[in-house]
């Protein structure tokens, strides 16, 4: 298998990148960098892989390259030049694409470092806390069995990838209400089951929700709408 599924588990997080990473995945398995003459099986066998993957991120998110897709009748040779071209032109266009991403995300992290724009703010005790939510919920997703594998590595890498952006300005708490939908999945399948699980995520959702309430200069009794509506389901 050309893709380790460490790599496939990393797709949904940046699905540019990933088309990046997979046209030079591919294209280093080859065994020259511009073959034109004597492809060789395997070669065939990882160009099409590669192909394939690529065309199912860009399906799946409905992306629009501009890179016809390969032609794969005619001489093995063919073939085979023909997914060569197809996976180095779409790296070309995805790789400009991925920079500019990078690029953004550098700019809108300095620019809550360097307080020249709008962020949310935890205090230390808030940030403390999580952490220490976020390390508990991890134990407790890896240790229940109810979890199918793969809705347990999701679960996991979304409290990775949370805990690595937790600073004391953040540009925005998406990442953070995405839990609550996360919690909604893990009641419904599991119930009382999942309370362990639910009553962590909550608890870091109560303090995500009262420093928005306080960054947005409401008043400090207003109470969370989502978290309402979650306790009512």
């Amino acid at each position: 298998m050309l893709f380790t599924e460490e790599f496939l588990q990393t797709v949904d997080e940046n699905p540019v990148e990933a088309i990046v990473k997979a046209c030079t995945i591919t294209l280093d398995s080859l065994n020259s960098e511009f073959p034109n003459q004597e492809w060789e099986e395997f070669e065939l066998e990882n160009l099409m892989e590669g192909a394939a993957l690529i065309d199912t991120i860009i399906e799946s998110n409905e992306f629009f390259s501009g890179v016809m897709p390969p032609q794969i009748e005619g001489s093995f040779d063919q073939i085979c030049q023909n997914l060569f071209n197809y996976v180095s032109a779409t790296r070309e266009v995805y790789y400009t694409q991925s920079n500019e991403i990078k690029l953004q995300s550098y700019k809108k992290r300095y620019q809550v470092v360097l307080k020249s724009n709008f962020a949310y703010e935890f205090s230390q005790g808030d940030i403390d806390r999580i952490q220490t939510l976020v390390n508990e919920l991890r134990i407790k997703i890896s240790e229940n069995q109810n979890f199918e594998e793969n809705h347990r590595q999701r679960l996991l890498k979304r409290l990775e990838s949370l805990q690595s952006e937790l600073h004391k300005r953040v540009s925005d708490l998406d990442r953070f209400w995405g839990m609550i939908g996360d919690a909604g999945v893990v009641i419904g399948k599991f119930g009382k089951d999942a309370k362990p699980i639910v009553d962590r995520i909550k608890e870091i959702s109560e303090i995500v929700w009262k420093t928005q309430a306080r960054t947005e200069e409401l008043p400090s009794s207003t109470p969370s709408p989502l978290l309402e509506q979650r306790e009512d389901a």
